[in-house]
């Protein structure tokens, strides 16, 4: 009997170890998916402009409605699945996404189509905001869970450059349509393998978060905010007193809803989060972080299209090689590295690769060439990024209890979220005074256009240097950075050996 049993007890662990990584994989597919849609859209912009009559400036809502919804929910989303239940939400999140993004593709006018892509925000904030929640409860043992952040990281980070890739391939060889058709049998897939795949699990109760009163200020807060940057900030300016009085509604609202958590009996999001030096301070480091990162992507492309007249499919193969670079050392070094090391000392030095590659970029000429100016930059922040966001995941979930892993992991994408929509308003706008300056003062368009190009990258590179210094003085010491360790204790991720050995 021994000699028929022992096999089992040894095959039944590894089958759930399997099951687990490829929870992982589905996970990590509903994640692509919502961050492939906003680069994919993006690639895609003139076809719907001259397919459905959009002005310049109506055009910009097709991506707005779809970042009000989204950036505006995470937080709350990423509570109700500590409330009810991650995979619920999850699921749920999914479901909306899909038949949103059927909307999107048989959307025969504008109104329809913004509309659509207001639903499609609600389900993508749905499905994303849990996800870094379910990973560090499916993966409690340290080694493991770094490994699992490191996946999530690439996902998170290169989506966005593979979406350029994807959004060039389908809207030069069939039509835009596909953009969002593309997303039907994915979700589909993802859903039926999520539903067989993922524990089921269930929440603290409603009765631990029913906070009406403070959902609808958060979200009302954050939507207010997400609005004013992508459109009266941009069209308007900072100093616009529309813009102003909007930053002053929003900062009230996030005021009023801080007073009525620090005071409620069963506030939707405790407070006591932020008492975390580590998630305070990768939180802030996100903001900063992700403001100056987009400007690679967005102004990037930009300078690739307009000065040195790269098509979509082009531009989306121009960032290959840092995607490349970023899914190698995500996948398969970042984790070890940041165990043996710790994830501060990991994340410092790529940061700095990154405001190097930044800084590259601002000597980009009009006559620049793909392997002397842009691959240099596309290689250093490959690196930069594929070893300093898992690193950063890491450290974001770290001293959060199992309880609160939902909202930890909504608050970091919704601190991306409004980074990178702060940052590229602000970055965007103070790139087009300098074009507009510079083609005043004689000129040719492709010089205006570059020196702006150039500011931006220079500023990105300064919110860098900004982030690498709050992640070197802000956040503990590596040795002593607890990682969530699930429903259990949690485990030191230090640089003792003795730890090392027991990891």
């Amino acid at each position: 009997m021994i000699a028929e049993t022992a096999p089992t007890r040894d095959i039944a662990p590894a089958a759930d170890d399997r099951s687990r990584w490829i929870a992982l994989v589905v996970l990590c597919v509903g994640m692509l998916m919502i961050v492939l849609d906003v680069t994919v859209v993006n690639v895609a912009l003139p076809s719907i402009q001259e397919d459905l009559g959009f002005s310049q400036a109506s055009l910009a809502w097709v991506v707005n409605a779809y970042l009000i919804a989204f950036g505006g929910l995470l937080l709350l989303a990423g509570r109700l699945g500590d409330l009810i239940s991650r995979r619920g939400v999850f699921l749920a999140g999914l479901a909306v996404f899909t038949l949103a993004s059927i909307a999107c593709g048989l959307a025969t006018s504008q109104e329809m189509l913004v509309a659509a892509r207001f639903v499609q925000g609600v389900g993508g904030a749905l499905t994303s905001a849990v996800i870094l929640g379910m990973i560090v409860t499916m993966f409690p043992e340290p080694r493991e869970q770094a490994k699992a952040i490191g996946v999530y990281g690439f996902v998170a980070s290169a989506g966005g450059s593979i979406g350029l890739l994807v959004g060039g391939v389908l809207t030069q060889s069939i039509n835009w349509h596909w953009i969002f058709f593309v997303n039907i049998p994915i979700g589909i897939l993802t859903a039926v393998l999520a539903m067989r795949l993922l524990e089921k699990d269930r929440g603290l109760g409603l009765g631990k978060g029913t906070d009406v009163a403070g959902a609808v200020l958060i979200t009302a807060a954050l939507m207010l905010l997400v609005y004013t940057i992508v459109d009266p900030a941009a069209e308007l300016g900072w100093g616009a007193g529309r813009t102003l009085a909007l930053v002053g509604v929003s900062l009230a609202l996030i005021v009023a809803f801080l007073v009525r958590e620090a005071t409620a009996a069963n506030p939707l999001i405790p407070l006591r989060i932020f008492r975390s030096r580590n998630v305070s301070g990768a939180n802030l480091i996100q903001v900063v972080s992700v403001a100056g990162m987009f400007s690679m992507f967005f102004m990037g492309s930009l300078y690739m299209q307009r000065v040195l007249g790269y098509d979509a499919l082009q531009i989306g193969l121009a960032f290959l090689p840092g995607t490349i670079i970023m899914g190698i050392l995500s996948l398969g070094y970042s984790h070890k590295l940041v165990m043996r090391y710790g994830a501060r000392t990991v994340m410092v030095p790529a940061f700095v690769l990154i405001t190097a590659g930044l800084a590259l970029f601002t000597q980009a000429p009009v006559n620049g060439d793909y392997v002397t100016h842009v691959l240099p930059t596309m290689v250093l922040f490959g690196v930069g990024a594929g070893l300093g966001f898992p690193a950063l995941m890491t450290v974001a979930m770290s001293d959060v209890e199992p309880q609160d892993a939902g909202l930890a992991s909504g608050l970091v994408n919704t601190t991306a979220q409004v980074g990178g929509a702060l940052g590229l308003a602000v970055l965007a706008t103070l790139a087009t005074t300098r074009t507009g300056d510079l083609a005043a003062g004689g000129d040719s368009v492709a010089a205006a256009l570059t020196g702006g190009y150039q500011l931006a990258f220079a500023l990105a590179a300064l919110l860098m240097v900004v982030a690498t210094l709050i992640a070197a003085f802000v956040l503990k010491s590596d040795r002593s950075v607890r990682v969530t360790a699930g429903d259990g204790p949690a485990e030191l991720a230090t640089t003792e050996p003795a730890c090392s050995k027991a990891v």
